[in-house]
């Protein structure tokens, strides 16, 4: 066997999790390679997800003149004969800019990009078979796994990737349906079925829950259904596929209740699962579990100690903000450098449905759950200047504080840059605030963030049983 070359970082997988692990580990001088399988950088979240699905939200919005409806009052159609290039356009700029800043990134740290498949030949040395079968050997201090994950394609689902999609291969449509049936209402089913939507697809949503996004306030979740259901999709909730057909307009979906669903084209969003084939984990003594994700310790150390994961490999919350972060603090503790101790207490969540959601802290639910008092005040976007001038009505903001003594323990936002403005409220807990700051602060005339001052309000008012009116 040839001489394995010699790094002290070898990163499996070049997404959001590996590129910021390896330019961590670079940036204190360490010599660092990465091993990407596929034939670009960028993983899911630049590929297949997070840019594509929130870059596609926002072609939606243009193309349908969504936010032209609530300005005007104008009901505008889909632009005609709009072919499926024009709405990946944008696309294809966002994704091609994203992978050229990875590509730099890596050059500026001096890290080596293999193009292969990575697989372990023991617990310190990783082959790299390329191109042509061509094999590189490469021996570290320390391996991080970043390998991301993929769609759970169910065996008993006959995906063609034609009428059947999975959440991967959606963006391979060659034209937007006039129909179609979203089979899952989780974070990547309910933001197509709302992009589909919004492009004037007839759209049913299914899920075996009793509504979408079940971790979240259900007061957002049920304001997104009631939206979405204004603008005509329809949800079957407490019902489960039992079989699906080929039909000569599309797809049937027999559903164990009895009914029948029907579409011309079908999209699964059934979960996603580590991304780990290939790599033999056995040859290093590393195994995963049902869902195919490594386990690890709170330094992000898997059973072997010099061999780390983070991303979506090792399951929630597999978000791309959070893999970045996960990564720089794993390779700060395999080097020792005295940088990035921990991953940040407080996660935000920013779901890319139209209207977006974003949410951070405790829920009117989880605090029910833990028996913490709390009481809530919301401010809507329609009592707001900036709400009116943007042409959203229909949003709000929701903040849950203590009832003893007034400190905030979560925000939730439905409606206009809603992910935008989650950050102040994740200041505020992130200081252990009460809601009083946000009476006190002074915010600019007319903005969304004024919100927070009419929802503090609110919540006094609940506090003391005397209503007060926003404005």
């Amino acid at each position: 066997m040839a001489q394995a070359e010699k790094f002290d970082l070898v990163v499996m997988g070049c997404g959001p999790a590996g590129e910021k692990g390896a330019a961590q580990a670079a940036y204190f001088g360490k010599k660092v390679a990465v091993i990407e399988r596929a034939a670009q950088v960028g993983g899911a979240g630049i590929n297949t997800g997070t840019v594509p699905s929130k870059t596609l939200r926002e072609s939606a919005l243009y193309f349908s003149g969504m936010r032209q409806r609530g300005l005007y009052g104008i009901d505008y159609s889909l632009r005609e004969g709009l072919k499926i290039g024009d709405f990946m356009h944008h696309l294809s700029e966002v994704v091609e800019m994203e992978r050229r800043k990875i590509l730099k990134n890596l050059e500026l740290h001096k890290i080596e990009l293999m193009q292969g498949q990575a697989g372990f030949e023991d617990a310190h040395t990783v082959s790299v078979t390329m191109a042509g079968g061509r094999k590189r050997l490469l021996s570290a201090e320390v391996i991080l796994i970043a390998t991301g994950s993929k769609p759970n394609r169910s065996s008993d689902i006959p995906f063609d990737d034609v009428t059947v999609f999975d959440s991967d291969s959606i963006l391979k449509m060659d034209r937007i349906p006039e129909s179609l049936v979203v089979v899952g209402g989780g974070v990547i089913g309910s933001e197509y079925a709302s992009i589909f939507q919004a492009l004037g697809v007839k759209v049913t949503l299914t899920d075996g829950r009793d509504t979408v996004l079940t971790f979240l306030d259900r007061e957002m979740s049920d304001t997104l259904c009631e939206r979405l259901s204004e603008w005509g999709m329809e949800f079957r909730f407490n019902d489960r596929m039992e079989k699906l057909e080929r039909t000569s307009a599309g797809v049937r979906l027999q559903m164990k209740s009895g009914q029948s669903l029907e579409g011309e084209k079908a999209l699964f969003a059934a979960g996603r699962i580590g991304a780990v084939d290939g790599l033999q984990l056995e040859k290093c003594g590393l195994g995963v579990n049902k869902r195919g994700h490594i386990e690890v310790n709170e330094n992000y150390q898997t059973r072997a100690p010099h061999i780390y994961a983070a991303g979506d490999v090792i399951g929630n919350p597999a978000l791309a903000s959070t893999s970045m972060e996960q990564a720089r603090v794993a390779m700060c503790h395999a080097f020792g450098f005295q940088y990035k101790q921990r991953v940040a207490s407080m996660l935000p969540m920013g779901i890319y449905t139209i209207p977006e959601i974003s949410s951070v802290g405790e829920s009117e639910e989880s605090c029910k759950e833990k028996k913490i008092e709390y009481c809530t005040g919301v401010a809507h976007y329609k009592n707001n200047a900036r709400g009116q001038i943007c042409g959203d009505t229909n949003g709000k903001l929701k903040l849950v504080f203590a009832r003893a003594d007034k400190k905030l323990l979560g925000v939730h936002i439905i409606g206009e840059i809603a992910t935008e403005l989650i950050h102040l409220g994740l200041m505020s807990l992130y200081d252990g605030d009460t809601i009083d700051a946000f009476i006190e602060l002074c915010f600019n005339y007319p903005t969304l963030s004024e919100m927070y001052k009419y929802a503090a309000y609110d919540g006094l008012g609940n506090l003391s049983g005397h209503k007060v009116r926003e404005g």
